[in-house]
Formats: structure tokens, C-alpha cells, sequence
């Protein structure tokens, strides 16, 4: 039996983290680069975009984790006489995995007849709470540690988030826009469309209405899904959303309407998007994550 953790980048709803046997390592948030408060124990979601949505102006900002964080877990499942097997987010966004492997090495002495696994996924928010979902029934319809680790590096590749944000000046301020830098000016209140695969974020596209770039994101989410699967049985998709839960459920219903075009019936659910995120995102991030199922 392997312990399954992931670091609080993948936004799993804590009860279905717990239902999976699932532990999440949580990230730390400041909003005045003094205090770091652990999400989801010390503030919790709707209060930290509450506070973005209050404080338009200010740009917070996440941590890593600590080496502590994690060798706390790593011992833990240890301790009960399980291996592990740790999920992080891409390391082209964030250092978790490195930190990660700097726990592992301060364990494994300790615990010579256990085995740390750590991956670095490529993902982020949704994406890796699908990919974590992933490893988590492989382990539970018996698959071994090493098989899980084979199943997931096959279907990583097929991993995609497709969504916008609600303006591009925390992209900007973040540093996280990479190749969106030429694409557009906050100036223009331009709302770019973004894809995520391989670990890192692409141009897909802009718009200057809300309405139009959701639009632009369920046409990528049907191209994506007509081109590379034939039935809903061979992938999971979820919504991710950000401070507007109303917004979140009707574009929801709008693309399982397009599935069900394409002959997919899906229920999609919607996760809520972390502050590891939206401090880079802003308080409207809104799209979806997809994976090919293991």
C-alpha cells in the first residue's frame, strides 16, 4: 500500500481528498508579505478572494510549502507502513518539487525500508487534482506503486487546462505571462484566453468581453475533445472557478451542452481555484481542466 499527497496547488475539495485517502500538503498566502497564513487552515478560499475582490490594487502572493510540511506527511504514512507517493505542481511554476526532494533526503534514513516517490506533474490546480484522482484509483483497484507511476506518465501528456481570467494585470504583475507577454496591454482591458500543457501556459487567443473569451474557451474545450477522444468514458474534465460561483455553474451547463453534442454525456464538477493560482490570475479565473483517464 503507497500513501497518495499532493501539494495544496491541485485545489481538491478537502472532503473528497479525504474520501480518496488523499493528504494535501497546503501552501502559504500573504497579503502583506509579513504574515503567511497555511490555506485552508489558517484562511480559507472564499475569505482570500473576498479580500482580492476588496483590495483590487494590492497583489498577494503564495509559498512553497515548507521541507517541515512535507517531511511531516512523508513521515506520517511512514509511520503507518506505507510508501508514498508525492504529486507536485510543474516545477516551471512553483518550487514544491524541489522542496519536496529535500524532505525525502532528510527521511529517508529514517525509514530505510520505505519508498518516496515525488513527481513533478506539469499541472496545476485542476489539472492535478484530476491527475492526483488518477493515481488515487490505480492504487485503489490494486494497481503497484511502479504501475501507477507508468499509468501516470501515460496519460500526462494529455493534460490540458483551458481557461481565462478576468484581466491580464495580474499575469503581468506575477510574471507569469511568459509568451502572453506580446499578446496584449492591460491598458486595452484585453482578456487573454490561456491553454496549459506540458507545464507551462500558451496564447490561445484574446477577447475584450467576459462573454466572448468564455465563448473562445468552449470552442478549444470541443476542438480538444472531438480530436482526441471518442467517448465520454476516456477522460475526466472539471470546471475550475475562481470568486463568482454563479458565473462558474452556467458555464458549466454550457459545456456539458457542447459534450452532449459530440455525444459525451458528462455531469461536470466544479473545484474551487486556490490562492496558489489567483495571486496570478486575479479573483476571475474560469475554465477547465481535462485528462485522459488512466
Amino acid at each position: 500500500m503507497y500513501k497518495i499527497i499532493s501539494d495544496g496547488s491541485c485545489d481538491m475539495p478537502k472532503k473528497l481528498a479525504e474520501k480518496r485517502n488523499i493528504t494535501i500538503v497546503p501552501f502559504y498566502v500573504t497579503k502583506d508579505e509579513k504574515t503567511y497564513l497555511k490555506e485552508g487552515v489558517e484562511i480559507t478560499k472564499t475569505e482570500f478572494y473576498q479580500w482580492m475582490v476588496d483590495n483590487p490594487a494590492k497583489y498577494p502572493r503564495s509559498s512553497t510549502p515548507s521541507a517541515q510540511d512535507f517531511l511531516d506527511a512523508f513521515a506520517a504514512a511512514c509511520e503507518a507502513g506505507e510508501d508514498v507517493l508525492c504529486i507536485c505542481i510543474t516545477k516551471k511554476f512553483s518550487s514544491s518539487f524541489d522542496v519536496a526532494t529535500a524532505a525525502k533526503l532528510m527521511i529517508e534514513d529514517t525509514y530505510p525500508d520505505r519508498r518516496i516517490e515525488i513527481i513533478n506533474s506539469g499541472m496545476d490546480t485542476v489539472l492535478q487534482a484530476l491527475f492526483t484522482l488518477e493515481a488515487a484509483k490505480m492504487r485503489d483497484k490494486g494497481y503497484s506503486l511502479d504501475e501507477c507511476l507508468a499509468g501516470l506518465e501515460r496519460i500526462k501528456p494529455s493534460g490540458r487546462i483551458f481557461f481565462t481570467v478576468g484581466s491580464i494585470g495580474y499575469l503581468a504583475h506575477g510574471g507569469r505571462i511568459g509568451k502572453l507577454v506580446g499578446l496584449a496591454d492591460s491598458i486595452l482591458k484585453i482578456r487573454p484566453i490561456i491553454t496549459l500543457k506540458e507545464g507551462e501556459i500558451f496564447p490561445s487567443g484574446i477577447s475584450r468581453a467576459r462573454n466572448k473569451s468564455l465563448e473562445q474557451v468552449e470552442k478549444l474545450i470541443t476542438k480538444y475533445v472531438s480530436e482526441n477522444f471518442k467517448s465520454a468514458d476516456e477522460y475526466e474534465i472539471v470546471v475550475g472557478y475562481g470568486h463568482d460561483l454563479a458565473e462558474a455553474l452556467e458555464f458549466r451547463r454550457a459545456v456539458e451542452a457542447l459534450l452532449l453534442k459530440l455525444g459525451h454525456e458528462k455531469h461536470l464538477e466544479c473545484f474551487h481555484i486556490g490562492a496558489v493560482i489567483c495571486v496570478h490570475t486575479g479573483p476571475y479565473p474560469l475554465g477547465v481542466g481535462i485528462i485522459r483517464k488512466a
